[in-house]
């Protein structure tokens, strides 16, 4: 019998993300805080060598979790997952540098959407996949859309010490709903009668095994390269990007929670209405370019950008670019076998688990060669004007100052523009085309067989 209440659903897996991001989206001012206060002008490198270790941490275990996940069920990852991705949050307050290294070690399990992917392919048809991904995503966009706001608002009442309770809270009521009212989906005949690997092969969980997959398929290269390329400066502008408009751009918190919120509407409304109607008209193969097209050109507007009403249309076209990755997904799924979709997802999974790794320590480093440093007060240093950089040598300062005030986001779109070029010689439709190609099953069965 399955645990939990009522049939497994699509609804179950929107609870369970907008409760985990909602809980992290009322710390965003907290967490900004802490950072400054912890790491002072060197917050932005430090930062992204946090994030790059949760990041890698997750590329080593994701592909393992999802095969677990296919054999003994997507339940108990669920609850898992969600539990170590909360677990820093009480640690805020108490021990900055705690919570730090609990961020960094949360990495490990923290690939809930791998789980939460594979958790509607299981209660859906390949036909509702699609709007079914786009909600999923919708509903972690929306999970933002008022949480800062709520989170800077209680802040300035209260302090942020009842933010971080609050959130704490909300944390342990989605582990609660995980454990009393989520189903398992798998159903009863492809679920394993005793608990043992006996269809688990290492081949399948080890990230090694899962590049060697890669280098066997072209197909699944391309989109391996895809999501790498495309996805590196995205895991680096979310590690980064609030920081940057809070300390850099001089954004209040008010402002940044209404950014967030602006951004949010938008991608829920691309991620549901503009996504489906692209995927109808375009196809899979052509959505995923139209999300690569946004994420190009919000990544020069941003990078180019030192007005503020730049930085909020540079958001909007962001919004617009949020389908690129569950478009991504329902390709994965749409050519995985049922069997194999916790491991499919698991793998995409891991490449963005090597991008939340590499992106924030790419993007810390670029700010870092920049000179682009916070002084104690968070605002930028430069001959003590409120622009903010401080100069490394002329040329980097000149360059800094006047024609590109965010240098990582400039790179950042250099590599969306390579990914663009891969995806365009991405077979089109190939479940229709070529029925023996069958995305991530292909390499799988072959490892199976050995």
């Amino acid at each position: 019998m399955k645990a939990g209440l009522y049939q497994p659903s699509v609804y179950h897996a929107l609870i369970v993300i907008f409760l985990e991001f909602f809980s992290w989206g009322l710390l965003m001012s907290p967490v900004i805080s802490v950072l400054d206060e912890t790491f002072g002008k060197n917050a932005f490198l430090l930062n992204g060598l946090i994030q790059g270790v949760k990041g890698l941490m997750s590329f080593l275990s994701a592909p393992l979790i999802g095969a677990l996940s296919d054999v003994w069920g997507r339940k108990p990852f669920l609850l898992l997952t969600v539990s170590f991705t909360c677990a820093p949050i009480p640690l805020m307050k108490f021990s900055p540098m705690w919570y730090f290294t609990m961020l960094s070690l949360s990495g490990i399990f923290s690939v809930t959407f791998s789980i939460i992917f594979a958790y509607v392919a299981d209660v859906t048809t390949k036909e509702e996949r699609s709007a079914a991904y786009g909600l999923v995503s919708a509903t972690f966009a929306a999970s933002l859309v008022t949480s800062p706001a709520i989170g800077a608002y209680l802040g300035n009442l209260y302090g942020e010490s009842l933010v971080i309770a609050l959130a704490s809270a909300i944390a342990l009521l989605d582990i609660f709903f995980i454990m009393v009212a989520v189903p398992e989906s798998l159903s009863e005949t492809r679920h394993p009668e005793a608990h043992h690997l006996s269809k688990l092969s290492w081949e399948k969980a080890d990230p090694s095994g899962s590049l060697r997959r890669i280098g066997k398929d072209k197909l699944i290269l391309m989109l391996s390269v895809t999501v790498f390329l495309s996805y590196l400066p995205e895991a680096g502008e979310y590690s980064s990007f609030f920081v940057y408009l809070r300390l850099i751009m001089g954004f209040s918190p008010e402002k940044v929670a209404g950014f967030v919120a602006m951004v949010g509407v938008l991608s829920v409304a691309a991620q549901t209405a503009f996504m489906a109607f692209l995927m109808k008209q375009c196809g899979n193969k052509h959505t995923v370019i139209v999300g690569l097209c946004f994420e190009m050109l919000q990544l020069f507007v941003i990078g180019f950008s030192s007005e503020h009403w730049l930085i909020w249309v540079g958001g909007a076209i962001a919004a617009m670019g949020s389908i690129t990755y569950p478009s991504i997904s329902v390709f994965v799924s749409a050519h995985a076998s049922p069997d194999q979709q916790g491991v499919a997802q698991g793998v995409i999974t891991g490449i963005r688990g090597l991008c939340n790794g590499l992106g924030p320590a790419m993007f810390g480093f670029i700010f870092y060669l920049f000179k682009v440093d916070l002084d104690a007060q968070g605002m930028m240093i430069l001959d003590k004007t409120p622009i903010t950089i401080k100069p490394l040598n002329n040329t980097i300062s000149t360059i800094s100052r006047f024609i590109v005030p965010g240098p990582p986001f400039v790179f950042g779109g250099i590599l969306v523009i390579a990914a663009m070029l891969v995806a365009i010689f991405m077979p089109r439709e190939i479940g229709l085309k070529r029925p023996h190609s069958l995305l991530l099953a292909r390499g799988i069965s072959r490892c199976d067989s050995t």
